[in-house]
């Protein structure tokens, strides 16, 4: 069997998600889109069971998944519905939905629906990506209301810089949001992961914690405490080495210096690997720090074990994970963790657990 595998640890997720609450106080809904960030979705859902509020995924399908596989609790759709026959299921399913444009406001107002729905809307402080603006915000909230289909309503608004604390952009926001939702009953909604580690001005009824459940940190100045979920590893599967003047991989790259022992590994960017990353790029070889030579390819990609006698074939080798921080990883690939996670693919899902959920997706 190929040995290329994400490990997912579920205890970690737990911890993160825990440590995300106590931080922010109040509830916090655990945000699984996009299968919780390559994590598994279901999988994650089912292992914070007994500890999360609720859940929040990016639209219908995802949350059905969800409610097929058991997960009772509340589901938020973040981008709400996109069609009017949406509406039904989301009632019959007691699903949650955030209204963030006029059209979606429309639909809502005029299907009949058997039960009322909760809203979730959405006020655009800034972000200038969805949501109602200024006195747009109140009057949404009288038709939600007027309409009779809604029950209750939740006012959330999105930080488009909270990563970066160095910068007033997320105050100025919050003061949008205030400003927009004054007089308004009802919970809010500001916090997503930057801003639950960064910014206690944010602090609401409710956080939406995403990409710090999966332990990888949104701040520059790490040292939150956050525990990695995801260890992408494979191992060693053939060893050679190459002159002083060789050149290794496609395009080469890379060229030796010296005498260097160069060995094969089983992962690519086809498994979600980034194939950008450069040269001198960190990888652990059975928990020692060693380093990506040559460029990644499909199926495979090179690291330097010359200072490693004792690795060879069947060595395993993390990627990223509890070793390797991830964000590590992205900023060689100049992107970030989010993305790499996402994008894994390919390689078998192996969960660990200490509550004894174990096994394979």
């Amino acid at each position: 069997m190929r040995p290329a595998r994400a490990l997912i640890d579920l205890s970690a997720l737990r911890h993160n998600y825990l440590l995300a609450r106590e931080r922010h106080g109040g509830r916090a809904l655990a945000v699984v889109k996009a299968n919780a960030y390559g994590h598994g979705a279901l999988r994650c859902a089912q292992a914070l069971r007994d500890e999360a509020d609720g859940f929040a995924v990016a639209f219908l399908g995802e949350a059905l998944e969800l409610r097929a596989g058991g997960i009772d609790a509340p589901i938020l759709l973040l981008e709400g519905v996109f069609a009017a026959d949406e509406l039904a299921e989301v009632a019959r399913q007691r699903l949650w939905m955030v209204v963030h444009h006029e059209e979606q406001l429309c639909m809502l107002e005029r299907t009949p629906l058997a039960a009322p729905v909760d809203v979730w809307l959405k006020v655009n402080s800034g972000m200038n990506r969805a949501g109602f603006v200024g006195d747009a915000v109140a009057r949404t909230w009288r038709r939600l209301q007027a309409s009779g289909k809604v029950g209750r309503i939740v006012l959330m608004t999105h930080f488009a810089r909270a990563d970066e604390p160095e910068l007033g952009t997320t105050l100025e926001q919050l003061q949008r949001f205030e400003a927009a939702t004054a007089g308004l009953p009802g919970a809010r909604s500001v916090a997503n992961s930057a801003a639950i580690l960064a910014w206690p001005q944010a602090r609401r009824d409710w956080a939406r914690p995403g990409i710090l459940l999966y332990g990888a940190d949104p701040m520059p100045a790490e040292g939150n405490d956050l525990r990695a979920v995801m260890t992408l590893e494979s191992a060693v599967m053939a060893v050679r080495e190459i002159a002083p003047g060789e050149a290794l991989g496609y395009g080469g790259r890379f060229v030796a210096e010296r005498p260097t022992r160069v060995g094969l590994v089983a992962m690519g960017y086809a498994d979600g690997y980034p194939r950008v990353v450069p040269d001198g790029t960190p990888v652990a070889v059975e928990g020692r720090a060693s380093r990506i030579i040559g460029r990644v390819s499909m199926d495979m990609l090179t690291i330097d074990l010359t200072a490693l006698p004792e690795a060879g074939l069947g060595s395993q080798v993390e990627l990223w994970g509890k070793q390797v921080p991830i964000n590590h990883v992205a900023q060689a690939a100049g992107t970030i963790s989010y993305e790499l996670l996402c994008n894994v693919k390919r390689v078998r899902l192996e969960y660990a657990d200490a509550r004894g959920m174990g096994g394979k997706a």
